[in-house]
């Protein structure tokens, strides 16, 4: 499939194809090998009946909603916002590989990052606080090596990515299950706005599309589509960013995973990732080994550097802080110091970063 970007008077066909009923990204890409998507709407009914197109959707093609594609125009006018067709030549590669690539992708930033070497980092909506800063950390990181961080803008793992991204002035890409008019959920309203500013969000929706359950797993197609790598940080058993992990397999991506306790229902997922042959990663070297040609040679930042802050007290108190709930009486007992000076070192600790609240005691986070 070879051909060049649409024309704006083209692209309104594009648009309203996109819109048609019972017309998915096979359906379009089958369509687009026999016609132009302006020659479609001006054929007879029989050719398109050739096409295997159902009742439904030859109705639509007689007669389209243009009051709609006249509202996706608007919305690509404004300041930021546009659109790629998979003939583009910023039409990212990677993605063109997988099976059903997006014929269209709405843009809201800097598209030029759809080209650069991605990292995707997924897991669970309600991770631990442990769970949330090592995506913060590795996204950080990935980004000073100089990744391009994509996720799917979810609560959770792919929030704190992306903010890890952003926190380390580097670029992130966020991929939708709405129409980039609107954002899900609302409360990542302002990290929208952000990455809006200094990365891209994309979708395959077209404006105005609210969120749908069957929307995300056509989201996680694309997020593993566009990247070289893809980490998941924490996911249950059952979720989706171990479907999104197998849709990367799939794509011959190299998946990455981070173990975690047994016991631990968030770390299930991860430790069935690896059982199924994903790599387990305990830093970024780890992935930095199995990207080959992507490899950026980032220079490796001494990890024990943080702890020199500390005084001897907080530095053993922190030693037996556990990457787990530690309960408060275990560490005065095993400290041989009072209680009223736990707490205060606690809290000392806690300001710092490297600990954090979490039920059952404090977790150290770094």
């Amino acid at each position: 499939m070879t051909s060049s970007p649409p024309s704006i008077e083209q692209l309104k066909y594009w648009l309203a194809l996109l819109r048609a009923p019972g017309v998915g990204s096979k359906t379009f890409l089958k369509i687009l090998d026999l016609y132009p998507p302006d020659q479609l709407f001006s054929q007879s009914h029989a050719a398109w009946s050739s096409l295997g197109l159902k009742e439904k959707t030859i109705s639509y093609l007689k007669s389209p909603d243009w009051t709609l594609i006249d509202n996706d125009l608007r919305w690509l006018e404004q300041a930021n916002n546009s659109v790629l067709t998979i003939f583009d030549p910023l039409y990212p590669a990677q993605l063109k590989e997988i099976d059903s690539p997006p014929a269209l992708l709405f843009v809201r930033g800097d598209k030029s990052l759809l080209t650069q070497a991605q990292i995707a980092i997924v897991g669970s909506r309600n991770p631990s606080t442990l769970g949330k800063q090592t995506a913060i950390d590795f996204a950080q990181s990935l980004s000073h090596a100089g990744f391009t961080i994509t996720s799917g803008l979810a609560l959770g793992i792919d929030a704190a990515s992306h903010q890890g991204a952003l926190n380390a002035g580097g670029h992130t890409i966020a991929v939708t299950g709405t129409g980039l008019d609107r954002v899900y959920p609302a409360r990542n309203k302002e990290l929208a706005t952000q990455i809006a500013h200094s990365g891209v969000l994309i979708s395959e929706f077209p404006p105005g599309t609210a969120a749908k359950a069957n929307h995300f797993p056509r989201r996680n197609r694309i997020i593993s589509g566009l990247c070289i790598g893809l980490l998941v940080v924490e996911a249950a058993k059952q979720s989706g960013s171990l479907i999104t992990a197998r849709m990367a397999l799939e794509a011959n991506r190299e998946v990455f995973a981070i173990p975690g306790s047994i016991h631990n229902p968030l770390a299930r997922g991860c430790n069935s990732l690896i059982k199924e042959g994903a790599k387990l990663v305990e830093n970024t070297q780890d992935i930095f080994e199995e990207l080959g040609e992507y490899n950026q040679q980032p220079e490796i930042k001494n990890q024990e550097k943080f702890q020199s802050a500390l005084d001897l007290e907080q530095q053993s108190l922190l030693n037996l802080i556990m990457f787990s709930p530690t309960p408060i009486d275990c560490l005065v007992q095993e400290s041989g110091y009072s209680a009223e000076v736990v707490s205060s070192m606690l809290l000392l600790l806690e300001l710092q970063g490297y600990i954090a609240t979490t039920p059952g005691g404090y977790t150290r986070i770094k």
